[in-house]
C-alpha cells in the first residue's frame, strides 16, 4: 500500500519551527529563507485542511494539533538521522575528524602524515588543534590524542608513548659565547618555558643541579613555540622526546646534559567505546600503533 505522505521539505520546516518557534530560526538551520519555511508550512497546513501554528504578533505558538503533530515527527527524523548515521559509519571513505593538541599536531603528527595519506587517500583529515578536553558527546569528533595520565572514563583509551625530558638548544647557542659545558652554567642562559614552568623544576631536581632560578625566563603557551624559540637561540627549553624528532635529527637542537628523566604523562588515542570497529578510526590508530612503534627509544 502506497504511503501518503505530506512534501519532506514541508515536514522538515514545521519541525524546524515548531522546535525553535521560529520560522526565522527555522529558516537559518535549513539554510533557506524564512519566506520559503512560510510558504511550506502554509502548504502544508493547506494539505492537512487544519492549522499548525498559532501567530499572535511576533510569537508563534503549536495549536493542539501542531503539539499532537511534532512527537511523531521529532522521532521519525531522528530515526532517520541514526539510520543514515550507522550506515554512513560503516564505510571506509569519508571525513575523520581528529582533535589533537596544537603542539603535538604540529611537531609530530603533521611530519608524518604523508604516509597516512598514501596508505589511505580515501580517507579525508580533519585535524582540529584543541587546548581543552572534547566532549564526544557534543562536538564534531570521531577520534582525540590526548597528553595526560589517564585512565579517561567512559572512552577507549589506547596508550601510544611515554616521553623523556632533557634540556636542548641550539648549537649556536651552546657554543656561546658564553659557552654551555656544565649543567651549571645554565645560570647565565634564559630559560624557556612550556605553560605550567614544572619541567625545569623537575629535571634540575633529578640532575642534582641547585642554585638555578625556575622562575626566570619567559613561558608560551603552546610546546610548539618553546621549540620555536630554543631553535631561534633564544634560550634553553626542556626537550619533550616525542616532540622534538625533527629537529634534533636535522641539528637545529642539540641536547646538552643527562640525565633524560621519564614524563610524568604519556600520549594516548581516544574514542567511543561503541567507534573502536568503525573502518576510519580503526586505520587510524594501527597507523598511530605503527608509528609510535618505528619511533628511536
Amino acid at each position: 500500500m502506497a504511503r501518503r505522505l505530506p512534501p519532506l521539505n514541508a515536514l522538515r520546516a514545521f519541525e524546524a519551527a515548531a522546535r525553535h518557534l521560529s520560522f526565522s530560526r527555522a529558516a537559518e538551520e535549513l539554510s533557506v529563507t524564512q519566506s520559503a519555511v512560510s510558504h511550506q508550512i502554509k502548504a502544508l497546513e493547506q494539505r492537512l485542511k487544519l492549522a499548525l501554528f498559532r501567530r499572535r504578533g511576533r510569537h508563534l505558538a503549536l495549536t493542539a494539533e501542531g503539539h499532537a503533530y511534532l512527537p511523531a515527527l521529532r522521532e521519525a527524523f531522528d530515526r532517520l538521522a541514526l539510520a543514515t548515521d550507522r550506515l554512513t559509519r560503516q564505510r571506509l571513505d569519508g571525513r575523520l575528524n581528529v582533535s589533537v593538541l596544537p603542539s603535538f599536531a604540529a611537531t609530530w603528527l603533521l611530519p608524518r602524515l604523508k604516509r597516512f595519506r598514501a596508505r589511505h587517500p580515501e580517507i579525508e583529515l580533519s585535524i582540529q588543534p584543541e587546548l581543552r578536553l572534547v566532549d564526544f558527546a557534543r562536538d564534531e569528533v570521531d577520534i582525540a590524542i590526548r597528553i595526560g595520565r589517564g585512565p579517561y572514563p567512559g572512552l577507549d583509551a589506547q596508550k601510544l608513548f611515554g616521553e623523556t625530558l632533557f634540556p636542548v638548544c641550539s648549537p649556536a647557542l651552546r657554543k656561546g659565547p658564553p659557552p654551555i659545558r656544565r649543567p651549571a652554567d645554565l645560570a647565565r642562559q634564559t630559560l624557556l618555558h612550556d605553560a605550567g614552568r614544572e619541567d625545569w623544576a623537575m629535571w634540575l631536581a633529578a640532575a642534582g643541579v641547585g642554585g638555578i632560578d625556575t622562575a626566570r625566563g619567559p613561558e608560551f603557551g603552546n610546546y610548539d613555540l618553546v621549540v620555536l624559540a630554543a631553535v631561534g637561540g633564544q634560550g634553553v627549553a626542556i626537550a619533550r622526546s616525542a616532540l622534538v624528532e625533527e629537529p634534533l635529527r636535522e641539528g637545529r637542537l642539540v641536547r646538552l646534559f643527562e640525565p633524560a628523566i621519564p614524563g610524568v604523562f604519556h600520549y594516548w588515542v581516544v574514542c567511543r567505546p561503541e567507534d573502536t570497529a568503525r573502518p576510519r578510526i580503526a586505520a587510524f590508530r594501527r597507523w598511530l600503533t605503527e608509528e609510535a612503534a618505528a619511533m628511536p627509544s
